[in-house]
């Protein structure tokens, strides 16, 4: 009787003996990475010259298609404000009534894609031209005015699209008073068609200078894994696993990308800054209010996870590819 309860309590406890020794296990794997992870830190800076040159070189690399991504993202924010600035010119017939005008003006005002409407007479037009031209003495000798009334429309935020301000303008051609309407849309078009091109050209540079990343990481784990050759071999020689003896070589990679991603950063910042000056005088030539927008911590977060990953990711092909063939003779 006694035997079976003492081995009822060796059963019983059987299986929190085995819950322990579990954790203790994934314990030890997560203590073994992180000691990895910091030595395989502590291992580039045993030549420090050649990383801090591979490291600024994996910088630049990463460094133009950030700074292109933020003169990209404020290109953007700038023609927003060029598009918010367009306004459409309705002007009218010559013999257009004042009290014909102003029927026009109430009904364009309960347009929902209109947010102001401004009326100027034919006598404002003629008194304005006189001012902005070099004609004054010469328009004084005819018999009668001969520029129409304009109204100026302001589309709301959401008509000052390029393709919002078509349908307001094909809506306001069918009005009748209306000789001609005039907006500036062409230009705008164009502008955003050279910005399409400039997004294509960038993408091809960033996937190119990311292929080069990854080939000058990889190139750079694969001299040494050559050169640790004797080390590797003597590893296997006492039992150590081909994912025990990579595993090193993946975080100086992924370290590789980091520190890459780091100093692309940097120059990111200090090239925009160095930008910024020449920005706002070009923009106060336009007589816009513009504040260079810099790369926000998510952006930040997205560049130095790229950067590591691809640091990674060209560990593990050259691993893959060098470091399974090395045998003990």
């Amino acid at each position: 009787m006694a035997n079976k309860m003492e081995d009822k309590k060796v059963l019983s406890g059987s299986p929190r003996i085995t819950k322990v020794s579990f954790f203790g296990r994934v314990s030890a794997v997560i203590r073994q990475h992180f000691q990895q992870v910091f030595a395989s830190f502590s291992e580039l800076w045993k030549t420090p010259f050649a990383t801090l040159m591979t490291i600024f070189v994996l910088g630049l690399a990463l460094s133009l298609p950030s700074v292109f991504h933020v003169l990209y993202k404020n290109a953007e924010r700038v023609t927003g404000q060029w598009d918010g600035a367009s306004e459409i010119s309705l002007f009218l017939n010559k013999d257009i009534s004042e009290s014909r005008v102003q029927v026009l003006i109430n009904k364009l005002a309960l347009y929902n894609d209109i947010d102001s409407v401004t009326y100027i007479s034919r006598h404002q037009a003629l008194e304005e031209f006189k001012e902005m031209s070099s004609f004054s003495k010469a328009l004084n000798y005819l018999d009668e005015n001969p520029l129409p009334a304009v109204l100026v429309v302001v589309p709301t935020k959401d008509a000052m699209t390029s393709a919002g301000s078509k349908l307001l303008v094909a809506k306001l051609q069918r009005e009748q008073g209306i000789d001609l309407v005039r907006v500036d849309l062409d230009w705008i078009e164009k502008l955003q068609a050279i910005l399409a091109l400039l997004v294509d050209i960038v993408i091809a540079i960033a996937v190119l200078l990311l292929i080069s990343v990854l080939l000058i990481v990889s190139n750079t784990i694969r001299l040494n894994i050559l050169s640790q050759r004797d080390e590797i071999e003597v590893l296997k020689l006492v039992g150590a696993t081909n994912s025990f003896i990579q595993r090193p070589y993946l975080y100086v990679g992924a370290w590789y990308g980091f520190l890459g991603g780091m100093i692309a950063w940097f120059l990111t910042l200090g090239m925009v800054t160095w930008l910024q000056s020449g920005l706002m005088s070009l923009m106060g030539l336009y007589q816009l209010q513009f504040e260079v927008s810099l790369l926000n911590l998510e952006e930040v977060a997205i560049l130095l996870g790229v950067a590591t990953s691809l640091g990674f990711i060209a560990s593990y092909i050259s691993v893959k590819q060098y470091l399974v063939k090395i045998e003990p003779k």
